[in-house]
């Protein structure tokens, strides 16, 4: 059951398409006092799932975390706010039940940090809508909260295959080379991802001529190997005399405004910027219709980057800091000086006061970016989805976006954020599904490998036995950092074995995307939403269930040769050297140390289960579908949910079939 709580006169942020009427009953669980805090006394064994993309484990008791879209590359445990705005908890426990804070402003959950036994969340205004849901038990809840907020968008079938990315593939030549190395090396590739290396001077829906002259015969030429090129699309509009975006945004008044009524200035990649003002339904056409300048010349999928949106610095701030510099500057540095001056330059990007300054046009009326300032990156997303519906309304068209709010799971997927070189990232990836999964986020991945620092061969290997079973599986890094493509690394074969047995997979993993986003379900879940009843089971933070069939356990340290796993029943432990060398061993409930070469991929098998696993394919397009086998128990069968792979409502061409 879902009852509505309705406090103030909260922003409609069209999270929730179910339309369910305000109770006038008391706000069952919490304390309120009415003036955006809510409060619940936790008990000792209960856990909070959920807040989407953020920070820790699973069970995110005892931290402080911050619902505010932020541009935020370092991602240690000390952070308290990711790119994703997600207020959505279930407490599990003596009482369990779910609770959304549909808000659109700065929201902050204050999970027994404070006090380990008290949960306090705050809006800074008392102008938000509270959802509490009760059911049966956790996936249940989920399931009802699924509903709510409408279904998941689901990408075209080619968007499951292996994408390479990097920030400096600077033109052409860099394309071609990727995409002939990587089929010298005999690994499988669907997707090569432009950065904003492609663009003239960092302008959204341009080409630079010069180091891309003529990208719609390159779309062509890579189509025809099978490989589709993604490009990124930025949230700022450069300030440029002649560019059609701009002169077009002043003119038709469809830039956020600063408090002067003149449209507000930022800095990003261009420089001085212009900010579409997306929560203007105008405005989101304007811009969306734009895509079409791209898809023109054959592209099939985007990604909307820095639409939290970031901000690098604001003009006056920018001189005020500069300012300031030049006094600390001018006589001796000492310690105070020296911090308050690396403070001032820390704090020109994304400072919080930035975001007070420039104004939402909402029918009419000025609306501060700050108190909807989490419905940005959602509202760049639809505008884009809504648009292509209407520019290529035949087929799906792959978007993922970094910055989001729930709702925007209805128009594209998101990846999470630019990670780091580091093993702790792979468990961060690895703890955010389940979370991702219970607010609709059903397409999402981490950056494979890690997008800054250099990233080493160990690494990256132990990231694809991860990865591979994601349903977004990318190959990201930054400019300046170690070139990470998989044919640079010494071991090769290996990291090529890794993407042959993705493809062997895929079959799987599209069937189990889809059930889940037609049927509101998760497609990775905690262990504890299937054995509710098992204490060990609660407190794994590094296993998922994978559908209703696996289960993963990756390496996630480095040097490791292995790692301890526990079983909540019998399984089967699944060895793969390759795609066609492969052993299989029953192991019995409990703890187990299993070995796991750097070369090896390890999965395992849930109790009288099998999974549909087919010959390794170039891409997606070569994926054949009549040499999937079982791989499992003895006399188990899967039911495979199958479609075309590009019509608009996967419902017109579903499929459904049992193998055994």
């Amino acid at each position: 059951m879902i009852k509505k709580y309705v406090y103030g006169t909260p922003f409609p942020t069209d999270a929730a398409v179910k339309n369910i009427d305000a109770s006038e009953d008391k706000l069952p669980f919490f304390e309120t006092d009415n003036n955006g805090v809510f409060t619940y006394t936790l008990s000792e064994d209960d856990i909070v799932y959920g807040l989407g993309e953020q920070i820790r484990g699973i069970n995110k008791r005892g931290w402080q975390y911050v619902s505010w879209n932020y541009d935020n590359p370092n991602h240690h445990e000390d952070t308290r706010s990711l790119y994703g705005a997600h207020n959505f908890i279930i407490i599990s426990g003596k009482v369990t039940f779910g609770a959304f804070f549909d808000n659109a402003g700065k929201m902050e959950f204050d999970i027994g940090y404070t006090r380990r036994s008290e949960m306090k969340i705050s809006s800074e205004k008392n102008d938000l809508i509270v959802y509490i849901i009760t059911g049966e038990n956790e996936k249940d809840i989920v399931k009802q909260f699924r509903q709510l907020i409408g279904r998941s968008y689901i990408p075209p079938f080619w968007a499951f295959g292996y994408g390479q990315s990097r920030w400096g593939y600077r033109n052409e030549q860099d394309i071609r080379a990727v995409a002939e190395q990587y089929k010298a090396a005999g690994i499988p590739l669907d997707s090569i991802y432009l950065d904003i290396d492609y663009m003239e001077r960092y302008k959204d829906f341009t080409v630079d001529r010069e180091r891309f002259p003529d990208l719609e015969k390159l779309v062509s030429d890579m189509k025809e190997q099978g490989i589709r090129l993604v490009p990124i699309i930025d949230a700022g509009v450069k300030i440029e005399d002649g560019y059609d975006v701009y002169e077009e945004g002043v003119r038709e008044n469809y830039f956020c405004k600063n408090a002067d009524g003149e449209d507000f200035v930022g800095a990003v990649w261009p420089g001085r910027v212009h900010f579409p003002d997306f929560l203007q339904p105008e405005a989101r056409k304007w811009f969306g219709r734009k895509y079409s300048a791209l898809t023109k010349l054959g592209i099939e999928g985007f990604w909307n980057d820095m639409n939290e949106p970031a901000i690098f610095y604001t003009e006056d701030r920018l001189a005020d800091t500069c300012a300031e510099i030049e006094k600390l500057t001018s006589g001796n540095m000492g310690i105070n000086e020296y911090f308050a001056f690396t403070g001032m330059v820390a704090g020109l990007n994304g400072n919080m006061g930035d975001y007070d300054k420039f104004y939402h046009n909402v029918n009419g009326q000025q609306v501060k970016h700050s108190d909807v300032h989490n419905l940005y990156g959602m509202n760049m997303t639809r505008s884009a989805f809504e648009a292509l519906q209407e520019i290529c309304p035949d087929k799906r068209t792959l978007f993922f976006s970094r910055a989001s709010y729930i709702g925007a799971h209805r128009y594209g997927g998101i990846w999470q954020g630019d990670n780091k070189s580091w093993w702790s990232h792979i468990l961060q990836s690895m703890q955010q599904l389940p979370a991702l999964n219970m607010a609709g986020f059903l397409f999402t991945g981490s950056d494979t490998g890690g997008f800054g620092c250099d990233t080493t061969e160990d690494l990256m290997l132990r990231w694809l036995q991860y990865s591979l079973f994601t349903p977004l599986f990318r190959n990201h890094s930054a400019d300046g950092t170690r070139m990470q493509e998989l044919y640079r690394f010494d071991n090769v074969s290996a990291a090529a074995e890794m993407i042959r047995i993705r493809y062997c997979l895929i079959p799987y993993l599209y069937s189990e995307f889809l059930k889940a986003a037609l049927k509101d379900e998760m497609m990775f879940k905690p262990l504890a939403f299937d054995f509710p009843d098992d204490d060990m089971a609660k407190q794994t933070e590094d296993q998922l269930l994978l559908g209703d069939e696996l289960m993963i356990a990756p390496v996630y340290k480095q040097n490791a040769r292995g790692r301890y796993v526990y079983l909540p029943e019998e399984m089967m432990l699944v060895r793969m050297k390759s795609w066609d060398n492969y052993v299989t061993q029953i192991l019995p409930k409990g703890h187990h140390y299993v070995d796991i070469p750097l070369d090896e991929l390890v999965f395992f098998i849930r109790s009288k289960k099998a999974i549909p696993f087919c010959s390794p394919a170039g891409n997606t397009s070569e994926i054949d579908h009549e040499s999937m086998k079982l791989i499992g128990y003895a006399h188990s069968s899967y039911e495979l949910y199958y479609d075309d792979g590009y019509s608009p409502d996967p419902k017109d061409s579903l499929e459904k079939y049992t193998i055994s």
